[in-house]
């Protein structure tokens, strides 16, 4: 099955040991030496409206993806390689958006 970036985007991404949502797909990291899918990010959720930062992200290494399916992405969660990274943010950061 071919799949798209922004269909990526709109599929939910479910843990299968947990049955929590994790969230939506908000980027990917890309290896530029062989051009392959690294991981899945999925930005923090805002907290206090976003005027308090963010949680951290949730990084999914394509290894942990079980299945991509029409609506969600159920990955495996078990493993340490399933992280959190923190995205910071600095005035030129906050203007690039």
């Amino acid at each position: 099955m071919m799949c798209s970036f922004s269909d990526l985007r709109n599929k939910e991404v479910v843990s299968m040991q947990t049955g929590l949502k994790l969230g939506y797909v908000d980027d990917v990291e890309i290896n530029t030496s062989d051009a392959t899918v690294v991981s899945l990010i999925i930005y923090g959720r805002p907290r206090g409206f976003g005027m308090f930062g963010r949680d951290e992200d949730i990084v999914i290494k394509c290894s942990n993806i079980e299945l991509i399916g029409e609506d969600t992405i159920l990955v495996n969660t078990s493993d340490s390689s399933v992280s959190t990274k923190s995205r910071m943010f600095s005035v030129e950061n906050l203007l690039k958006y």
